[in-house]
């Protein structure tokens, strides 16, 4: 079990900034996230777009704005733990808070902060039986590297602004 000041869930900005403004009030912290990288939804769904919306830094894409906490948490020797999926949040005895993971990690903690964005990232997969075979290869659940696509006939299937961000970006 491990005992630290304050559990975050979540690895994306608002969980890696808690880290920071923590680490400044001398509070140790874990990270907890069910992704396999820091980000969150910056990095996962928008590493390449550019972002306009962070205080005092007119553009960046997710993976800066990601590069950027992270080098900004670095003094407090913060451990992260990745793809692990809070399974159970409780509190104990001593009305502290016990968190375990689907890999059977446990932490406990008298603070925790939720930091879960939009939660984890699934795609809600085409319901072909062919498309698992093409995926990575002519099929594609979010943009990684957009250069992958350039000069490339695409279309993108979603519903949402994130579809009509990706159209826009890559034409």
């Amino acid at each position: 079990m491990k005992k630290t000041d304050v559990i975050i869930i979540g690895a994306g900005p608002v969980g890696l900034f808690a880290v920071h403004q923590l680490g400044i009030k001398g509070l140790n912290a874990v990270v907890i996230d069910n992704l396999d990288k820091a980000g969150g939804q910056c990095i996962e769904l928008y590493p390449d777009k550019p972002i306009y919306d962070i205080p005092a830094v007119p553009e960046c894409t997710g993976e800066q704005l990601t590069t950027r906490l992270l080098e900004q948490i670095k003094p407090f020797k913060t451990e992260i733990f990745l793809n692990e999926r809070v399974d159970e949040v409780h509190q104990d005895k001593e009305e502290n808070w016990v968190v375990k993971t689907n890999n059977k990690k446990e932490f406990i903690a008298p603070n925790i902060l939720i930091a879960g964005g939009v939660g984890s990232f699934e795609p809600r997969k085409i319901s072909l039986k062919e498309a698992e075979k093409l995926e990575g290869k002519s099929v594609f659940y979010a943009v990684k590297n957009k250069e992958q696509f350039r000069d490339k006939k695409i279309s993108i299937f979603g519903g949402g602004d994130s579809a009509l961000d990706w159209v826009l970006e890559l034409s």
